[in-house]
């Protein structure tokens, strides 16, 4: 018991200990329901409601790091109720008559609470969202007196609902679904991981301030319900923007800018469960330099050390990292390492962190070991809400292995794997910070890295997120899949429900971590698996499954081999899908001026450019709930093939816009289905008329610096597309000290290109153009 009370006391004195927080621009008494509101910029407020004065005092939780900002907001108290405006948003918390006494039905089935009600309308007064009640139900979590919290929203017609982080459970559009925010690895179709911010098509987003366990059912049952597992108050945020980009602009000024990842972030990130020696992982390096193939970043996976918790690399099988890694350095390519977060008993830092009180506890106050699930039963984790416990992290993995050359890290099992439910962090009951993990675990290593390594730009490969981690410059992958068609099918939706959340950079394992094995193929193979040591000789589909999932990521943010088989670099799928496969990975890197151009305007604007169809065509109701197409940056529509034997595919093509087949230049009008040849060496591809796409020079690597090969337009409207270029590995393009850009215009009465500036590459835009399509 003095555990539970001294968890539930670090917790009070964390919020008592926290910074003076601006006071709210009010805080209403509704009978007895206090409600704070408090703007954080004419499109954001944040609404709190409790019965407790102190609760409603308080700062959000830890995701949102922005401060409170009433610059422009009014508050007016009528009849009708307490009215809060700006030049973009209006919200008003009803007047509630005074409490009659309770009809007999009322002695039953009344709320204990008073009630609350909220409108928030948009600039030209046209509500967006309505807050119909709230609830604080009382019950005991982990031994904590608590409650379960949760507001419930009115539904308007015709809308949806997208984000809260990843689901794989196949749809795109959550309507009518009962979402269950936690991080689960577990979770049958694949892991969930829960980012409670969720935007609509009707012009607004719900930041939802709660880090437990959360369930959500937007549009189910005409309302949309959110419930946390514990809590004393309900605290959300609402974004109104007139497009989705305004949303996404709301989130990044709320909980952090998206920083531009290195350059060879954008390139092939070739892995593998799990390179044995030095000489293999140098020897797969090589094999890419040899057959003339680009590559940029080479990663070692778990098991590299002596022990789990070591922190060290094995030096029988890895003799001399520092000289391995320079040796890829001088091929052009960069490294990533997985470190975990999991300490074994007999590891030489067990004890240290153990008697610190540094790793996760169970309600005795001892160190929890193993997983009570799996076969998974070694190591105790370390308690990364304690900022001591972080910061000795971070510099264990500076002296130990970034001294060894390593540029970035993979930090493992983010979610965290040891499910703290029932246990006791530092800040508090494991089953309060439920979904807090992945924030304070990723933010060690980025502050340490920004500190200690203050000209080398930081990534993170994370596979599970919480509010705000994009600011620590994580890249987030799907986990640990199955590799069969059905998974590669689910990437889709997951990837655009997961980049509608909020979070730009997604991708997955390409072909699956499990083993491969998948059911006998039905239809004729599309590739000969003849050469393929990459699966058993029986998965005879798994070279055309591996091409088909290779060149839909090469139209992700990023693009990464890796699974748990024989071989996972490009030649080892048979040398029937070697050459289809390089195809596809060349015409990667042909789009990187494209593509970190991109990245450059996700850092300026906060919004994702792996985009799912309701972002850019919110005219077209045919897209609300599509979730097998997206745009990937504002000209290419994708539209993967995910069917075994599949040969042609039906394509939408949305209103509003004509559109260009990639492959054919063939145009074809906006508002149609149109079916389209699919053989294994294209995927669907449209560009949208009114596009320019800067192509570039064949390279071996992003550290080559990279030409234009031409610069594509698209005609039929009007375009601009702003070109970027930089160092590629330093910080100094955000104090703007480093890189240049240009802003191509098309003008299609004119038929010319024009420039405002000297192309990046310092060549001259005329000289490059090619106007597709044109006879």
């Amino acid at each position: 018991m003095r555990a539970i009370l001294t968890g539930a006391a670090t917790a009070l004195a964390l919020v008592m200990a926290a910074p003076a927080w601006a006071a709210p621009l009010a805080t209403l008494d509704r009978h007895g329901s206090l409600v704070s509101i408090e703007p954080y910029a004419p499109n954001i407020v944040r609404v709190t409601i409790a019965t407790d004065r102190t609760q409603v005092d308080a700062p959000p939780g830890e995701g949102p790091n922005a401060k409170p900002d009433a610059t422009g907001w009014t508050h007016r108290s009528e009849a009708a109720g307490d009215s809060f405006a700006s030049g973009a948003m209006t919200l008003t918390v009803n007047a509630q008559a005074w409490p009659k006494a309770p009809t007999q039905m009322q002695r039953y089935f009344a709320p204990a609470l008073p009630p609350v009600s909220i409108r928030v309308a948009d600039a030209r007064g046209a509500t967006v969202t309505e807050m119909t009640g709230w609830e604080m139900a009382p019950h005991v979590v982990n031994g904590e007196k608590t409650f379960r919290v949760g507001a419930s929203f009115a539904v308007q017609p015709g809308e949806h609902y997208y984000g809260l982080g990843q689901n794989q459970e196949g749809q795109l559009d959550l309507k009518g679904r009962t979402i269950d925010c936690r991080h689960n690895y577990d979770a049958p179709a694949g892991e969930t991981v829960c980012v409670p911010f969720m935007v609509t098509n009707k012009g607004y987003g719900i930041v939802w301030d709660n880090p437990s366990a959360t369930t959500v059912s937007p549009g189910l049952g005409n309302a949309t319900h959110w419930q946390s597992e514990v809590g004393e108050r309900v605290s959300f945020f609402v974004i109104t923007g007139a497009t989705a980009d305004d949303l996404y602009a709301g989130y990044a000024r709320l909980t952090g800018r998206t920083p531009l990842p290195p350059k060879a972030a954008f390139g092939l990130i070739q892995s593998k469960a799990r390179y044995e020696s030095q000489k293999e992982l140098l020897d797969i390096a090589q094999g890419y330099r040899s057959r003339n193939l680009p590559l940029d970043v080479m990663v070692l996976d778990w098991f590299y050390w002596t022990r789990m918790g070591q922190l060290d690399i094995d030096r029988t099988y890895f003799p001399d990292p520092k000289g391995m890694n320079d040796q890829l350095k001088a091929m052009g390519m960069r490294s990533i390492i997985s470190v975990w977060p999991r300490f074994e008993k007999e590891s030489r830092y067990f004890n240290l962190l153990d008697s610190k009180g540094w790793l996760l506890k169970d309600k005795d106050g001892k160190t929890v070991d193993g997983l009570p699930v799996r076969s998974d039963r070694a190591g105790a984790l370390i308690d990364s809400t304690n900022p001591e416990a972080r910061a000795w992290f971070w510099e264990r993995i500076r002296d130990n292995i970034a001294s060894q050359g390593f540029d970035w890290f993979w930090l493992d099992e983010t979610e965290p794997d040891l499910v703290p439910d029932g246990n006791f962090y530092a800040i508090g009951s494991g089953d309060r910070y439920h979904n807090l993990f992945p924030l304070v675990h990723t933010n060690g290593v980025a502050e340490g890295s920004a500190r200690d390594r203050p000209g080398l730009r930081n990534l993170i490969l994370s596979r599970a997120a919480y509010l705000g981690v994009q600011r620590n410059g994580a890249l987030f992958w799907s986990s640990d899949i199955k590799s069969n068609w059905e998974a590669y099918r689910r990437q889709v939706p997951a990837g655009l429900g997961f980049t509608a959340t909020g979070m730009a950079y997604w991708g997955s394992d390409i072909g699956g971590w499990q083993w491969p094995s998948g059911p006998k193929a039905e239809k004729p193979v599309l590739l000969d698996p003849a050469g393929a040591t990459a699966m058993a000789p029986d998965y005879t589909d798994y070279p055309e499954l591996f091409t088909r999932w290779f060149a839909y990521s090469v139209f992700t943010p990023t693009l990464r081999i890796h699974g748990q088989r024989p071989g996972t670099a490009l030649w080892e799928y048979g040398t029937a899908a070697e050459p289809v496969l390089a195809g596809f990975l060349k015409l990667r890197y042909a789009l990187m001026p494209y593509l970190y151009a991109l990245g450059r305007h996700t850092y300026d604007s906060g919004a994702p450019f792996m985009r799912a169809l309701f972002m850019d065509f919110p005219n077209d109701p045919n897209v609300a709930t599509m979730g097998d197409e997206y745009m990937f940056g504002p000209a290419f529509l994708v539209a993967p093939v995910t069917e075994q034997g599949q040969t042609s595919r039906a394509v939408y093509l949305p209103a509003g816009a004509d559109w260009y087949d990639y492959w054919t230049n063939e145009k074809h009008r906006g508002g149609q289905t149109v079916t389209v040849a699919a053989p294994i060496d294209r995927i669907p591809l449209f560009v949208r008329a009114g596009s320019i796409v800067p192509m570039g020079a064949a390279v071996s690597s992003t550290a080559t610096r990279q030409p234009l090969e031409s610069i594509r337009v698209y005609p039929g409207a009007d375009a601009h597309f702003t070109l970027y270029d930089d160092d590629g590995v330093s910080n100094a393009y955000k104090g703007g000290k480093n890189g240049s850009s240009a802003t191509l215009r098309w003008d299609d009465r004119a038929g010319r290109l024009s420039a405002d500036g000297k192309l990046p590459t310092g060549q001259n835009a005329a000289s490059l153009v090619q106007v597709m399509g044109a006879k």
